[in-house]
């Protein structure tokens, strides 16, 4: 058993350098923007992702329509045996269009190999949840559950707990929405 852990260890320490160029050259591209450009960049991101989800998905735009607020985040979730990831993202009051930066961040134990690139849209029935989801933070304890993608596809029909959420990955959006151990607060160093 201590060699299979040990086994574990040492893929995970190769599979991590064999993509940390990758990882930090992207982190290096990022960290090199202005406060200005970093907005602007969290903003089309979020933009492009909220488009697509309503272009996608009838009910979200009946959804959106009803919106107090949403928000998006772009996600970068890596895997070798543990899983952890993070990302940007900006909670948005529809009627003020006042902006607020967040980042979000994820781990999680399970078997597993690689990176995938998402992003999350989560649309806010209520004045309330959007303030608490803004100023407290939220965190996804449990797999919080969301059908997506096509009307045909079991599109989601209502708020859940004053939330809809969707998650877009370069297949498209996906069927189930799985946020468990990801964890969203205010950016200080953007806002």
């Amino acid at each position: 058993m201590r060699n299979a852990i040990r086994m574990t260890c040492m893929l995970s320490i190769v599979a991590c350098l064999a993509l940390s160029p990758m990882v930090l050259g992207a982190e290096e591209s990022w960290e090199s923007l202005n406060k200005d450009a970093k907005r602007a960049k969290i903003n089309e991101t979020a933009k492009g992702s909220l488009d697509e989800v309503l272009a996608k998905n009838e009910n979200a735009g009946e959804l959106h329509g009803k919106a107090y607020g949403w928000a998006a985040f772009d996600n970068l979730k890596i895997a070798f045996g543990w899983s952890g990831g993070g990302g940007n993202g900006v909670a948005v009051n529809k009627a003020s269009g006042a902006r607020t930066y967040m980042k979000m961040g994820t781990a999680g134990v399970g078997f597993g190999l690689g990176a995938q690139k998402s992003q999350v849209v989560f649309l806010f029935q209520d004045e309330k949840t959007f303030r608490d989801f803004v100023d407290k933070g939220w965190q996804a304890d449990a797999t919080a559950q969301a059908a997506a993608g096509t009307t045909g596809i079991g599109g989601q029909t209502g708020f859940v707990n004053g939330v809809a959420i969707y998650q877009i990955s370069d297949k498209g959006l996906i069927a189930s929405v799985d946020i468990a151990g990801t964890k969203y607060w205010k950016n200080k160093k953007l806002n």
